[in-house]
């Protein structure tokens, strides 16, 4: 596995009166395309690091990052009832002002489930921006479809509550339902926790910022977005082709690929390539 250059922590953004900064792995890599690479709901950015080897191998520096509310970045919480400081808009403008930041020069940025729908909505709001959007068996998410009441939503999509599991049954659990996958999905599985003194492990997500991230994603809606977006877009989705997939703007393209939900931890290195299509 190839560490990264440095860690460091972006500044984006203010909530009550806190400074939101965003954790991310940056390795330099070489003269080709840049990438910025966004993890899912309750994931973090090392589920990402199978990829960024592979990427950083073939010349192209890399930055993946922690969204707001999840691994080592800042977790507002609301400053009245109706905030919400993880609606897509908010994350959205986040991971902008990070592109900024790196200094990428039209970076191409993947997002995994969740983080595919924030970069849909970063290259319908920012056009230009970047070289290409790609989203990982995400970016088409449409809660709403599905639930259309929100208190359905959120009763049958609440998260497990993981607190207080020890880390060892988690690390079982995932060796045993992931046999396949390298070590770097594994590990950077298990880096969605906070892992205690006693051996027990907390989400870094918790269960209340959770729904939040949720409620955001359940108000979005990217099929009304893609005639908004002039960078080209791939979706990669998990399974087999469906008739219900077809390709939704003249910018979208849409390839299957067998695997799990999680396809970048369970197959890195053919991610990679396909990413590499958009630099």
């Amino acid at each position: 596995m190839t560490e990264p250059d440095r860690i460091e922590h972006v500044e984006v953004a203010e909530h009550a009166g806190e400074v939101v900064s965003l954790h991310a792995r940056r390795w330099a890599g070489g003269s080709e395309r840049p990438f910025v690479l966004v993890h899912g709901l309750a994931s973090n950015a090392r589920l990402w690091d199978g990829v960024a080897a592979a990427l950083v191998a073939d010349g192209h520096p890399v930055v993946a990052i922690d969204q707001r509310g999840h691994g080592r970045s800042s977790k507002p919480d609301p400053a009245h009832p109706d905030d919400n400081p993880y609606a897509m808009d908010v994350v959205t403008d986040d991971l902008r002002v990070l592109i900024e930041a790196t200094g990428f020069d039209r970076p191409v940025v993947a997002g995994q489930s969740w983080g595919g729908n924030v970069v849909v909505e970063l290259a319908a709001r920012f056009p230009g921006l970047t070289a290409g959007v790609v989203g990982v068996d995400g970016g088409t998410i449409e809660l709403a479809a599905r639930f259309p009441d929100w208190d359905h939503a959120a009763d049958v999509l609440a998260p497990p509550r993981l607190v207080g599991m020890p880390r060892a049954d988690i690390e079982a659990m995932l060796r045993r339902t992931h046999p396949d996958w390298p070590e770097s999905g594994i590990q950077g599985t298990l880096a969605c926790f906070d892992v205690r003194d006693d051996g027990t492990i907390a989400p870094w997500l918790t269960f209340e910022r959770h729904l939040l991230v949720l409620r955001g994603l359940w108000e979005h809606r990217p099929l009304t977005r893609f005639a908004d977006i002039v960078d080209p877009v791939l979706l990669i989705k998990a399974g087999s082709p469906t008739d219900d997939a077809a390709e939704v703007g003249p910018t979208v393209r849409v390839e299957w690929m067998e695997g799990d939900h999680d396809l970048h931890a369970q197959h890195p290195v053919q991610i990679a390539e396909r990413l590499r299509t958009l630099a």
